[in-house]
């Protein structure tokens, strides 16, 4: 395996991403960081320099100390050249400022405005239609016979329903929604792309916000009973949502609410498929269920990064972190980590040793990750109860990005009944 070891050629390898299109590599990789550096500057050609995070407990450390280490000015790992495009091009500090882009007092005030969308008892209300859903894509599959791409035939499509149901996005628009959120998270993959010219990218943004103008207007005109009324007519402090900040709040729910799900479910079911005796046990023993998906979560870890900037001076490890300094926390790294989980490298079914890191941790932990635990487990038991034999069919293909990804192809054939 490729491992490398100094700048530049591991600072520039890191931030490529063409690099994780390559999971054994990225794997191999930060497992030398966690045992031999694992909290160091790196300086990529084109980026300005960023602390190196490896480790879960640093990860976690970071995370929890939310007054240290902010999101603000700096959420996103990008060459230094798309930032400075973007405030000239659109004459903003951020293309997009969603709940990722805030922090305190702002972030749990726009925070709070859906959240209870995404817990307790209005998930429980939710239940049917989930489970509805996931068999109306298991039947999806069945007419196929007996072969198909699970990412582009069945895990990309699923969780977009459910996500655009709650959203109020009717049916006939998911094609554009899920063109758009590929373009997004997938600017730097030659599939996904709309183009590599950064005017390109800021267009996709601005098609979403097109259309969720759009929507705002609908939806203030005549509120329903779904998250995009909730969006167009709330206030932070008695004032309506700037727009800016309306969209973002649309575009990081439409996208990351069902992308990382999507992930998750083909990572999950190629796990499966590569360590037959879990998928064995996993069928044999469907109590095991919930922790299955969790262990799904944990191998994918589809959100590969975000990044925090220190307010002040701050020791982490043996390492002095100076006020200002950036930090990228890679959540791939902190899932594998040796010290944290006993063979981080294989995947069990019935693992229960840590909770994994993916849906991050403290303020910022993920909205959604009770929706996409519910929807990976419903999609799981409708499948395994009906399959009968499955195998992959050619080779699975990863996305090109630092930022969100995971397969962009999985071809199996299978037996149903």
């Amino acid at each position: 395996m490729d491992i490398l070891t100094t700048s530049p050629d591991l600072d520039n390898a890191i931030v490529d991403p063409a690099r994780w299109a390559s999971e054994a590599w990225v794997h191999e990789q930060f497992a030398w960081l966690r045992a031999n550096d694992a909290v160091r500057r790196l300086e990529p050609e084109g980026y300005e320099p960023f602390w190196n995070i490896t480790r879960y407990s640093h990860i976690k450390e970071i995370e929890q100390n939310k007054q240290v280490f902010i999101n603000d000015p700096r959420p996103l790992l990008g060459p230094e050249m798309v930032q400075t495009l973007v405030q000239q091009m659109s004459g903003r500090k951020h293309l997009v400022r969603s709940l990722v882009q805030m922090d305190d007092p702002d972030h749990t005030k726009y925070r709070l405005l859906t959240q209870g969308w995404f817990m307790g008892s209005n998930l429980r209300k939710l239940q049917d239609r989930v489970d509805y859903l996931a068999k109306v894509y298991v039947d999806r599959m069945a007419e196929r016979d007996g072969e198909c791409d699970f990412v582009a035939d069945v895990a990309i499509w699923y969780p977009l329903r459910v996500i655009m149901s709650i959203l109020g996005v009717p049916e006939e628009d998911e094609p554009l929604m899920l063109k758009l959120t590929q373009e997004l998270f997938g600017s730097s993959d030659p599939d996904n792309t709309r183009s590599f010219e950064m005017a390109d990218f800021m267009n996709v943004v601005t098609d979403f916000e097109e259309y969720f103008q759009n929507l705002t207007a609908a939806r203030r005109a005549n509120p329903t009973d779904d998250v995009a009324s909730v969006i167009a007519n709330a206030k932070i402090d008695g004032q309506p949502i700037p727009d800016h900040e309306t969209n973002g709040y649309y575009i990081i729910v439409a996208t990351a609410g069902h992308d990382t799900t999507s992930s998750t479910i083909a990572g999950g079911l190629l796990a499966l498929l590569e360590n037959p005796q879990q998928l064995a046990l996993l069928k044999a023993k469907p109590e095991l269920m919930d922790t299955a998906v969790d262990e799904m979560i944990r191998w994918v870890t589809p959100v590969r990064h975000f990044m925090r900037t220190a307010t002040e001076d701050y020791t982490l490890g043996n390492q002095q972190i100076s006020a200002g300094e950036s930090l990228t926390l890679w959540y791939p790294s902190a899932n594998r980590d040796e010290n944290v989980f006993d063979a981080p490298n294989e995947f069990r079914v019935g693992r229960k040793d840590a909770k994994q890191l993916a849906f991050g941790f403290g303020a910022h932990v993920c909205l959604g990750q009770h929706l996409a635990r519910m929807e990976i487990t419903a999609l799981f038991k409708e499948l395994l109860s009906r399959v009968n034999h499955i195998e992959l069919a050619d080779e699975p293909k990863y996305t090109q990005s630092t930022f969100v990804g995971g397969l962009k192809s999985l071809p199996i054939r299978y037996q149903m009944s």
